[in-house]
């Protein structure tokens, strides 16, 4: 994997070095997935409801911010939902700004208390079954704190997925971030470095709190699912991004990447971009 070892310079366990930077360079140019207007841009599955359709106006926009609400449910009952951009993205940088919000949705999952998640490389959602609970992917899961206990945010949770942590395959469901708990209803900074089927780097801010290689589809937690799609030990080369509903109302007012595709195979370059798209400092 040719940028492992100048990335883990960048990024692992928050290494700030200083780089300087030629006075020519153009700004780094993000894309907003979120227009901060509407959703025209992105596809909503839900559970038990058929692809496109919003039940309860789940995901809304409102004061510029992308909403997800369930005052138009009765109980939750397991309508896991998902909002899809509408195109599929390879090697990226993932800006997502959140913060959770109110009262649980009656009949969540007592898992779900200020939980949701960006799933990235995710199945094209025209794939996924009436019924299936969650797209194959790999999620930056989303915690919020309860008032007392640590809870990590940014983990990793890997739904029909494994992923290669430390040269061994990793098939648990979830692992826990070093990151700090965000009580309340604060606004968190998460950013997703992810290079195709080589590695992806969680951080919250500018600070790396995980990092793992080789993201395959496997392992269970999807149901149902299409097995034409589900093919064990495949790597995820490419896929969509999608955010989640789970039962806890939750606010996004930043949704923006930047496309690295077009100099994956630049090191140099590909090193500069994310660095400062991130405001970090490196040194060559």
């Amino acid at each position: 994997m040719k940028q492992i070892t100048w990335f883990r310079l960048i990024v692992l366990g928050g290494i700030i070095l200083l780089w300087k930077c030629s006075p020519v360079e153009k700004e780094v140019q993000w894309q907003d997935l979120f227009n901060g207007k509407d959703l025209n841009d992105w596809i909503i599955k839900i559970r038990t409801h058929e692809i496109g359709e919003n039940f309860a106006n789940t995901f809304r926009v409102d004061d510029g911010m992308m909403q997800v609400r369930y005052d138009g449910y009765d109980q939750f009952d397991k309508q896991y939902g998902h909002i899809f951009y509408k195109k599929p993205f390879s090697y990226y940088l993932l800006q997502v700004e959140y913060r959770f919000a109110g009262e649980q949705c009656p009949g969540g999952e007592g898992w779900a208390l200020r939980n949701s998640g960006a799933m990235l490389h995710s199945q094209d959602p025209k794939t996924m079954l009436k019924d299936q609970d969650f797209p194959i992917s790999i999620e930056g899961q989303f915690l919020g704190g309860n008032g007392v206990d640590p809870r990590s945010t940014c983990n990793l949770c890997t739904p029909g997925t494994n992923v290669v942590m430390a040269d061994t395959l990793f098939t648990p469901h979830c692992y826990n971030s070093s990151s700090q708990t965000y009580h309340g209803d604060q606004w968190v900074q998460a950013n997703f470095i992810v290079l195709g089927d080589e590695e992806v780097y969680h951080l919250v801010g500018r600070d790396t709190v995980i990092s793992y290689s080789k993201p395959q589809i496997g392992g269970g937690n999807v149901n149902p699912v299409d097995p034409a799609v589900k093919i064990d030990g495949q790597l995820i080369k490419q896929g969509y991004i999608s955010l989640q509903s789970e039962s806890h109302p939750i606010d996004f007012r930043r949704v923006a990447i930047l496309d690295l595709n077009k100099i994956k195979d630049d090191p140099k370059k590909l090193k500069e971009t994310v660095s400062k798209a991130l405001n970090l400092k490196i040194e060559n």
